[in-house]
C-alpha cells in the first residue's frame, strides 16, 4: 500500500512540474500530460457518448480547452479532476447538442443489439453500455468517474459541482438500483461498483 501512496504521490508531483511548465510558456511539456491523461479521457468520452470517432474528437478539443485555460488552474482540486471537469461539461454540451439523434441511435441500437444477442456472446463492453443505457445522464457520470476511473466523492463533487454527501447518496441510489434492476446478471452489475470512501 505505502508503494501505491509513493508513486501515486510521484505522479502527482511530476504532472505538477509538469504543470508549471505549461504555466510558465512551455507549452511542448503538454504534450506529456496528453500522454498521460488521453487514454482515461477517451474511455471517460467514449462511455458518455457511446461512439469511438465522436469519443477522439471530444478527447481532442477537451485537451485543447485544457490548454487554453491551463493559465487559470490553481490547486484546489487535482489537475486530472480539473481536466475530467472540462471533459464533463464537454460531453454535457455534445449530449445537449445531438439529445433527439442519440435517444433515436439507443433505441436502434437496442433494435439491432436484439437480433444478435442469442447468436453472440456478451462482452464486457456490452455490458458496460447497456447498463450506462439504462441510466441518467447524472448517473452515468458518477458511475465511470466512480467505478472506472476511482475518483473520490470529494473529486466527483469538485467535477460535477455538486455536495460529496450529495454525490455519496446519488451512487450508493443508484447501485441498489441496478442491482435489484439486474437481478440476473446482478453479479456482473454489482461487481462495478466500487465500495467505501
Amino acid at each position: 500500500m505505502t508503494v501505491l501512496n509513493n508513486s501515486k504521490e510521484k505522479a502527482d508531483l511530476d504532472i505538477k512540474s509538469i504543470v508549471e511548465q505549461v504555466q510558465t510558456g512551455d507549452i511542448h511539456a503538454y504534450t506529456e500530460i496528453i500522454r498521460c491523461f488521453q487514454k482515461p479521457i477517451y474511455i471517460y468520452c467514449y462511455y458518455l457518448l457511446g461512439n469511438k470517432e465522436e469519443a477522439e474528437d471530444a478527447s481532442q478539443d477537451i485537451f485543447i480547452k485544457g490548454l487554453e485555460n491551463i493559465s487559470k488552474f490553481s490547486y484546489t482540486v487535482s489537475f486530472s479532476a480539473w481536466l475530467y471537469k472540462i471533459a464533463h461539461h464537454h460531453c454535457i454540451d455534445l449530449i445537449k447538442k445531438k439529445s433527439k439523434g442519440y435517444k433515436f441511435w439507443t433505441s436502434f441500437k437496442k433494435e439491432h443489439a436484439y437480433k444478435y444477442t442469442h447468436e453472440q456472446e456478451f462482452q464486457y463492453d456490452d455490458i458496460i453500455h447497456e447498463l450506462l443505457e439504462q441510466l441518467h445522464m447524472d448517473e452515468r457520470r458518477i458511475l465511470l468517474l466512480r467505478s472506472i476511473e476511482e475518483y473520490s466523492f470529494d473529486e466527483i463533487a469538485a467535477i460535477m459541482e455538486l455536495k460529496p454527501t450529495t454525490v455519496r447518496k446519488k451512487y450508493e441510489r443508484l447501485r441498489k438500483k441496478l442491482v435489484k434492476k439486474n437481478k440476473l446478471g446482478g453479479d456482473i452489475y454489482e461487481h462495478a461498483f466500487k465500495t467505501g470512501g
